[in-house]
Order: structure tokens, then C-alpha cells, then sequence
């Protein structure tokens, strides 16, 4: 086991209207609220004016229309936005797309250059908003953790950051009840992030016994519920526990005691498949998954056949990937580019795609994108 230090600075607040705290915490930081969210979902559900009675005496400011895959324009837009009104607060409403780009809008309010240069590494915030975050979605962990993850279609990048302390945010609300609303498939895109999130860590360096069973854990508490959920999208018990799970999944439990926080190689698959066809993260990624392991077969046969026996009780790598399969499938998330609506019209962009941002992992390296697309087909 890798020696390990645990920090998670985020006040985290879960259950039924625990919302009526929002005014008391954000009061902590200031009276001028950058308000972030989507397009109209929380408009729709009614949350847009839950939040802006609950937040009657406080100044709030706009900026919506993030997108399902996080662009770096708008994190530079709401930045700019932010510095002209010396905002106080940033208040994320929303799902991972929201709170990731309210993320990096933090930090870039404080400063006059692109929020990029932040994301490539060309420099390092000094300074951070404070970011309260209203998760509307189970799925990513970002309620919990430091990271992000933004796209440049300019330069056809999409990457992850983080820059702990100041990119935690400062508080997060969790109501399952906010999440019944969501329909069935984006239900099913979070519940396959939150396997892959758990996924990421199990496959990461180093070894760490009792974190590799809250991995499997995670993993069963998803697929046991997910059934149940699916038949019942209303259902606050079965919202509440995939809920919690998603957090777990990605809030530093799962890599205490391994050398990093995960491998992420199919976490970069899929990145780049949402980047070009701009599809759902967690449709990129139950397809990605499978085909990954097959990929690493040779690197990770032992780590993967226990991974099944423990999850499914099979006793080889083929046999591990076809449950996984057999999983996705039952809850109607893609297992192919096919099912992706990407032809074999697409399959050099892709192979382009992968070699320009040299597509690997961080413990299982690999080159062989053409097998790795025939996998995928």
C-alpha cells in the first residue's frame, strides 16, 4: 500500500430539502451570486425559482446555457462575467457539465487570460471564487472532488484539471429528490459514469486491499439498484442511494492507498468520442470499458479476472467483459460505436483523433489504436 494523505475540504449537505441551508452558507461569502446552470431543465422542474425565492435578498447574476459537454467559450464568457459584477459566490446548478465548468469559472475570474492556460498546465491559480454547487444529477462525483473536466473544439482537446484546495467547491447540496425528474437515459449515462469512476481507481498503480472492496462495493450497490430505479425514476429511496453511490465513487475513497487516482484509459476513449460526435459521456464510456479491457488483456489479465470473480464470480477475462456487456445492455447503454451512430465512415477520424492526443492510460499504456476501434465496432 502507497502512502496516502486524506483532504476533502467540502461541506457536504444530503437529503431531503436540506436546500433551505443554501441561503446560510452562501451568506458566508458574500451577497453577489453568480448564478451557473444549463438550458431549461431546472427552468422546467421549477428549481430555477425555488432557488431565486430562497435567494430573494441576495444580487444574483446569469450565466446559463452550459452544454452537456463543457466548453471552454463559455467558461471564459461566465469568467469575464464574473470580474466585471465582483462576484462573491459562484453558484453551480446542475450536473457534472455545470459544477466542472463552474470549476474552472473560479478560478478564472481571477485572472485576465484564457481559463485554458489553466487546463494545459501554462499556468496555476492563485486565487479561487468561492463555488457553492446544486447537483441536479447522480453521475460524476464532482459535488465531492477538485477536478473538472473542460473541451477545446479549437484545438480538439478535452481534459481534465484540478488544483486542490481552490477547486474544491466550498459546499454541495444534495436532494435525491431533485434528481427524480431526470429522464431515463441520462439516469442510465450517470449510473454507467459512476461504475466507470469506481472502475478508474481499481485499475489505477498500486495496491490497496480494503479500497479495492469499496470499489466492488460501489459497483454492486449501482447495479442492484439501477434495475429497480429504471422501472421507477420517482422512487427517492432508489435516487438517494445512487446518489450517494456516484459521490463515493469519485471523492478520493476509492484511491486512498494506490499511487494515483486511476488509470483513466478509457476515460480518455471517451473523451474523444464525445469531443467528435458530441455524445453522451456515459454512453461513450460502456462502450469504451469493454473494449478496453480486452485491449489490456495481457497487461492486466490477473487484476481483471478478480474483478469478476468478485463481481460476478467468473473465472476469465472474456467471461468478466461479457457480464459487463450483458450489464450495459440491460439497462439500454450502448456497447458499440454502432449503437453510437458512428459508421465505419468515421473510423479514420477517430484513429486521427486518437493518435493526435496520443489516447492512453495512465498505468496500462497503449498504442494500438486500429485494434482498439476494431473493439469497439
Amino acid at each position: 500500500m502507497e502512502n496516502f494523505n486524506i483532504y476533502n475540504p467540502v461541506n457536504l449537505h444530503f437529503g431531503i430539502n436540506c436546500l433551505k441551508k443554501l441561503p446560510k452558507s452562501i451568506s458566508k461569502y458574500g451577497n453577489k451570486i453568480l448564478l451557473v446552470y444549463g438550458k431549461s431543465s431546472i427552468i422546467d422542474t421549477g428549481l430555477y425559482k425555488h432557488i431565486k425565492d430562497l435567494l430573494s435578498r441576495f444580487e444574483i447574476i446569469e450565466y446559463s446555457g452550459i452544454k452537456p459537454n463543457p466548453i471552454i467559450e463559455d467558461v471564459d464568457k461566465a469568467s469575464i462575467i464574473a470580474k466585471k459584477n465582483n462576484i462573491d459566490v459562484i453558484l453551480a446548478v446542475g450536473g457534472g457539465s455545470v459544477i466542472d465548468s463552474a470549476k474552472i469559472i473560479s478560478i478564472g475570474a481571477k485572472v485576465e487570460h484564457s481559463a485554458w492556460d489553466f487546463m494545459v498546465g501554462k499556468e496555476n491559480p492563485k486565487s479561487a471564487t468561492p463555488l457553492i454547487s446544486v447537483l441536479t444529477l447522480a453521475a460524476t462525483g464532482t459535488e465531492m472532488n477538485a477536478f473538472a473536466v473542460i473541451q477545446n473544439t479549437e484545438t480538439m482537446q478535452k481534459i481534465g484539471y484540478g488544483y486542490p484546495p481552490m477547486t474544491f467547491p466550498k459546499e454541495s447540496f444534495l436532494d435525491p429528490q431533485l434528481t427524480t425528474t431526470v429522464n431515463r437515459e441520462q439516469t442510465v449515462n450517470g449510473i454507467v459514469d459512476l461504475i466507470a469512476h469506481a472502475l478508474e481507481a481499481y485499475f489505477a498503480k498500486g495496491n490497496s486491499p480494503l479500497a479495492d472492496k469499496f470499489v466492488i462495493s460501489i459497483i454492486e450497490e449501482a447495479m442492484f439498484v439501477a434495475p429497480a430505479l429504471l422501472r421507477n425514476l420517482d422512487n427517492y429511496e432508489l435516487r438517494a442511494r445512487i446518489m450517494y453511490a456516484a459521490t463515493i465513487a469519485l471523492n478520493g475513497t476509492t484511491a486512498h492507498g494506490r499511487a494515483s487516482s486511476g488509470d483513466w484509459g478509457a476515460h480518455s476513449i471517451g473523451h474523444e468520442l464525445s469531443l467528435l460526435f458530441d455524445v453522451a459521456h456515459g454512453a461513450s464510456l460502456s462502450v469504451a470499458y469493454p473494449a478496453w479491457m480486452k485491449l489490456i488483456e495481457d497487461q492486466a489479465k490477473e487484476r481483471i479476472e478478480e474483478l469478476g470473480s468478485a463481481l460476478f464470480g467468473t473465472q476469465s477475462v472474456d467471461e468478466t467483459i461479457e457480464e459487463f456487456k450483458a450489464f450495459f445492455k440491460s439497462i439500454e447503454s450502448p456497447i458499440s460505436l454502432t449503437e453510437l451512430n458512428i459508421s465505419e465512415n468515421d473510423f479514420d477520424s477517430i484513429l486521427k483523433q486518437f493518435k493526435r492526443n496520443r489516447v492512453s492510460g495512465m498505468n496500462y499504456q497503449f498504442e494500438n489504436y486500429e485494434d482498439l476501434i476494431g473493439l469497439m465496432r
